[in-house]
């Protein structure tokens, strides 16, 4: 049974604006409309690409979003979790106008935290390499332990 997790916060990113980081369940297009102002719709295969969105956001265990005053999504962290040892981390990004600003870090952070906090839970990640450099600063590092069975062929495409 997956607990029920509730976080409510405002943070002010470098730039001295406000936002609001909360637990909450987003709709398949109100995330697709932030994966158009990110880069981390470039993840995504095309096909089927709006049936496993819905599918996505209706069973993530963990959703982190990040909002700005005009209620608009401008960072997410969604996370599967054991609640007991271990986290993966599936879409970390922020609107791209909110990139360097230390939203990401922060919504690295409190999703740790939600899942039960770095001296219980290890943190993975699958990072494009132009992410890797973040990772790393949130204290990260590669491994060669992790195994992966990938057997589907996907067409890249960016989420427009």
């Amino acid at each position: 049974m997956k607990p029920d997790v509730h976080y409510e916060t405002m943070i002010t990113i470098k730039r001295g604006e406000e936002v609001t980081l909360r637990t909450e369940y987003v709709g398949a297009e109100e995330y697709i409309d932030f994966l158009r102002r990110s880069d981390l719709g470039k993840q995504y295969p095309k096909e089927d690409f709006q049936q496993r969105v819905s599918d996505l956001v209706g069973n993530i265990q963990i959703s982190l979003i990040a909002r700005n005053k005009q209620s608009q999504i401008v960072g997410i962290c969604f996370g599967l979790t054991d609640f007991a040892y271990w986290l993966l981390v599936t879409d970390l990004g922020t609107d791209r106008t909110y990139e360097k600003q230390g939203l990401g870090k922060a919504l690295m952070e409190i999703t740790h935290e939600l899942a039960g906090g770095e001296k219980k839970i290890i943190v993975f990640a699958y990072a494009n390499e132009n992410a890797i450099p973040f990772y790393e600063k949130t204290g990260m590092r590669e491994t060669k332990s992790m195994m992966i069975k990938d057997n589907i062929e996907y067409t890249e495409f960016v989420v427009e």
